[in-house]
């Protein structure tokens, strides 16, 4: 069976949840911290986590001379905190190290695929977290394959069930329309949350039942009544 097309599902996620306008925040800096902070996490955790953050160092030059253990207090609310105390620090002396400065407003003049190559040849720095900061601090069409984009994409088949996380940026970034992507990206995440989530998808519920190749595997199908003798 064929894949199902982008802008129908797109429709019908804007029918169920309305539709999504890009606001860049113009901050790829901060968005990039405010990324490595989300990595395995959820946004309930690593919200309060950048702001704390934010409250103990109030410019990001702070972080580069600071030890691991005072970057890592802030944050450990949000988990896995000496770790990602070293991924900020590590990128950001990258960052200061081939720039001289730590600012990425550059990356504004340049295409998606040399912005995102450049970002993620820093420390701790994926296509999801390089997506992230492209397209929510400069608008650009990339787009991030979190954990709900990647298994609504599966299940509706979009990607292959085998397919990495890695090829499924690409494979996605190639299916939708750079129009799209904010609202595709978005929704979908809305839609993983609400109705396609992991242990037991409502599949019944679903907008997107006519069109998702793995809704007959979901949904229990009815017995045949049988005959009354």
């Amino acid at each position: 069976m064929d894949k199902p097309q982008i802008r129908p599902i797109v429709a019908l996620l804007k029918q169920q949840y309305g539709s999504r306008r890009l606001q860049p925040n113009g901050e790829p800096l901060a968005e990039l911290v405010r990324t490595i902070l989300s990595q395995n996490t959820s946004d309930r955790n690593s919200r309060p986590a950048f702001r704390a953050l934010k409250k103990v160092f109030s410019r990001w030059e702070s972080l580069l001379d600071a030890s691991i253990e005072e970057i890592a207090d802030p944050i450990k609310g949000g988990g896995l905190g000496l770790i990602k105390a070293q991924r900020l620090q590590q990128a950001l002396v990258e960052i200061k190290y081939q720039r001289g400065e730590l600012d990425l407003q550059f990356l504004s003049a340049m295409p998606v695929i040399e912005a995102r190559e450049w970002l993620t040849q820093l420390p701790g720095v994926g296509n999801k977290t390089a997506n992230c900061v492209l397209l929510f601090a400069l608008g650009k069409p990339a787009l991030p394959v979190d954990t709900h984009v990647f298994r609504v994409s599966k299940r509706l088949g979009l990607i292959g069930t085998a397919d990495s996380l890695d090829k499924a940026h690409k494979i996605l970034e190639e299916l939708v329309p750079e129009k799209d992507i904010y609202e595709f990206h978005v929704l979908m995440i809305e839609h993983g949350r609400q109705i396609c989530n992991a242990r037991r998808p409502l599949c019944l519920r679903c907008v997107l039942k006519d069109v998702c190749l793995s809704y007959s595997k979901y949904v229990i199908q009815p017995l045949p009544l049988r005959k009354v003798t």
